[in-house]
This record gives structure tokens, C-alpha cells and sequence, in this order.
């Protein structure tokens, strides 16, 4: 599955040869929006003439959905749970969220007193051990129905269970494409990636072919801890890095987390570094500001909305409920960020407006079925 998506990225690379490198891109929506090509099904189109009757399994029921994150703490992580909750709440369903901030034992204790409960659905965002599996195993023995977001794989081998990602192939390749544009194909960079996370395996697995690619493109130092305080940390790292290796020596610094660009971002800057760019992947509020500050080595991101991760989820989520059939996996497309099109906007740019920057910005019609149309105006909401 993911060998298969990657061959067709670098086979789309070796056609359009050296990547552009004199041609740089400026931002605008994703020229690289990859579908992971396997899903069982395609989701129905939103402009489907098919009758808009709410399905019975749903129709006067008042559902109660819980979403819960193993990983939080973060503007991302807030964002995908305000978005699940939004929409939600827009088909008039009671929805509880729950973030471990990163720990395991939290995680799953939420998990199992969810289970007592009635609720009707689970999301489960980053569960990424084998005990998520189990979790989600015991949720479907008992009729409830799972959607799971950046989670351990095996999760999508328990049956009628939806894996969700983010493009995490194509984020990469987006975001390492520009790095690899800005300097003509030779730079010594900093890679900032931890293991461990299926998000964090499949970016390194784009990564680790483009530097086969592109022998001038070479890594120097590396760095990587997923703790609650990363950003800090890989500050300190970089910081370290710098002071060992001086101008000259390190061009960029690959950040395959937003945590990491922020300690980076910080870290470059405190030096005086300025001939060092930094490129990144994800993006939130305090990203954008960090990006946007005046002479920001953080150049571009790439990115996915996380409230429309979470909308899409729960819009799974409710299909599932119903009876209706959905993918076993489904990825939602990236989208390229630009530095200089925040910086040039002429106003504060952040997740809420980002839109009016960057087309196609948080907008999906992805799973929006006719009936959950007329449930959002049954609550008064569009």
C-alpha cells in the first residue's frame, strides 16, 4: 500500500525531472495532492441527487460521540478537537473530548470508562501502540462504530473500522521539494524527526528516498524527542548544533513537526543565523505567527487543516453509525503554505483566515451526504 503510493511519487519526480530548481514555487494550493490509492470505497459526492431522508438508525436519536487524543497539549491537537466537536454538534449530537497529553496510561483508561458509557462512537486520535488495537477490538465487539486518526495501521484490520491520515507522503514531498528548489539541489541540512509514529515513519520514508535522489542534499545532524516540552528541547539541540558547526557549514534544517520548527525557529534566530532556512511540516497559530515574524527563517510548511481532520472524522464517523459503507482508509490532501504570502497578506494571517491565503484551505465536501446536510439545518446550522 504505502510502497506502492511511494513508487508513484518518485516515478512522478523521475518524470518531471530535477524537480523545477530554478522555478520555485509561491505558495497555492498543493501540486502534489496524493490519494492513498487503495480505499475500499469512494466516498459519495456531496452533490449526489440522492435522497436527503436522514437514515433510520439516526433519525430522532440524540447521539452521544467521544473523541479522544493521545497526544495534546498543542494548538493542532485543540484545533482537530474543536473541529470534531463543531461538527458534531451540528447534527445535534452531544460529543466529549478527552486529551492525554501524551500519556499512554490516561489514554487508555479514557478508553475503557468510555466504554461503560453510552456512547454511540469513538474517534481515536494518535494511538499509536498495539494496546490501541485492543481498544478499538473491544469498542466493536460491543456495536459501537471507530474512526482512528494517525494510529497504530494494524487498527484498520479490525473490521469497519476507517484509518484516517493526513497525507503525510505528500506533505513531505511538498515541503522538501521547496527545500530542495531554494538551494539547486546542495545543501547540508539538520533533520528534526522522531521515530515511533506512524505520521513520523511514513514522512521519513519520502525523505530517506529524496536524499537518494539528491546526493547534494546532505544531512549533517539529526535530532528528535516527542516529549511535552519539544519544542524546547530541539531549541536547546539546535542551539548546540549551531555553536558546533558555524556559518557556512548547515544551509536549512528539515523540521518533519511543527514542535520541531518552532525550537528551531527560536534556536536560529537567537544565533543570528540568518543565512539558515527552515522548512516544516504541520501548522497552527503559533506557527503562522512564527513564520509570519520579520526575517523568519521558517520559509514555508505544508499542512493540513486539523479542523477538517476532525470534521471529517466525525462526518466517518456518522456514516458509520447509519449503516453506510466507508473506506478503511482515507488520506486528506496537503496543502503548501508560503512565508512570503503570509508576510505580503497585508494583515495577520491564522488559522482562522488562512483561507483567503492559501485556496482550498480547510474545505472539503469529502463525506458530506445529503441527510447530514438536512441534519445541520434541522440545528439551525449550515
Amino acid at each position: 500500500m504505502r510502497k506502492r503510493l511511494i513508487a508513484i511519487i518518485l516515478t512522478t519526480l523521475t518524470a518531471i525531472g530535477s524537480l523545477g530548481l530554478t522555478g520555485c514555487s509561491s505558495g497555492g494550493s498543493s501540486d502534489s495532492n496524493t490519494k492513498k490509492a487503495d480505499t475500499t470505497v469512494q466516498q459519495t459526492s456531496s452533490n449526489s441527487t440522492s435522497s436527503a431522508a436522514i437514515p433510520a438508525k439516526i433519525n430522532g436519536k440524540k447521539l452521544k460521540l467521544f473523541v479522544v487524543s493521545k497526544i495534546g497539549g498543542d494548538d493542532h491537537t485543540a484545533q482537530f478537537l474543536a473541529g470534531a466537536k463543531q461538527e458534531g454538534e451540528a447534527v445535534g449530537a452531544t460529543v466529549d473530548t478527552f486529551s492525554a497529553n501524551g500519556d499512554s496510561a490516561k489514554f487508555h483508561d479514557a478508553i475503557n470508562q468510555a466504554l461503560q458509557k453510552d456512547y454511540d462512537g469513538f474517534v481515536i486520535s494518535h494511538g499509536d501502540d498495539a494496546a490501541t488495537v485492543e481498544d478499538v477490538k473491544k469498542i466493536v465487539a460491543k456495536g459501537k462504530s471507530v474512526v482512528s486518526f494517525d494510529s497504530n495501521t494494524d487498527v484498520a484490520k479490525v473490521e469497519g473500522v476507517t484509518l484516517t491520515a493526513q497525507d503525510d507522503e505528500s506533505l513531505a514531498l511538498l515541503s522538501f521539494k521547496k527545500l530542495i528548489q531554494d538551494h539547486n539541489g546542495k545543501a547540508n541540512i539538520i533533520y528534526l524527526w522522531v521515530d515511533g509514529f506512524p505520521p513520523m515513519v511514513n514522512r521519513n520514508r519520502i525523505y530517506s528516498a529524496l536524499l537518494q535522489k539528491y546526493p547534494g542534499i546532505k544531512e549533517v545532524e539529526r535530532f528528535g524527542v516527542a516529549t511535552a516540552d519539544t519544542s524546547v528541547q530541539t531549541q536547546n539541540a539546535v542551539a548546540a548544533m549551531l555553536a558546533k558547526h558555524p556559518k557556512g557549514e548547515i544551509d536549512a534544517i528539515y523540521a518533519s513537526w511543527d514542535a520541531f520548527a518552532i525550537g528551531a525557529t527560536r534556536a536560529v534566530k537567537e544565533a543570528g543565523r540568518s543565512e539558515i532556512k527552515i522548512y516544516g511540516i504541520d501548522s497552527s497559530n503559533a506557527d503562522l505567527q512564527a513564520i509570519q515574524e520579520k526575517n523568519s527563517p521558517w520559509v514555508e510548511t505544508s499542512a493540513v487543516d486539523p479542523k477538517l481532520i476532525g470534521s471529517t472524522d466525525i462526518k466517518l464517523l456518522l456514516k458509520k453509525i447509519a449503516g453506510e459503507t466507508t473506506p478503511t482508509y482515507y488520506d486528506l490532501e496537503a496543502n503548501i503554505i508560503n512565508g512570503d504570502a503570509l508576510r505580503t497578506a497585508g494583515k495577520p494571517v491564522n488559522m482562522q483566515n488562512l483561507s483567503e491565503i492559501i485556496p482550498g484551505w480547510g474545505k472539503s465536501n469529502a463525506f458530506e451526504e445529503p441527510w447530514i446536510k438536512a441534519l445541520k439545518e434541522k440545528n439551525g446550522k449550515k
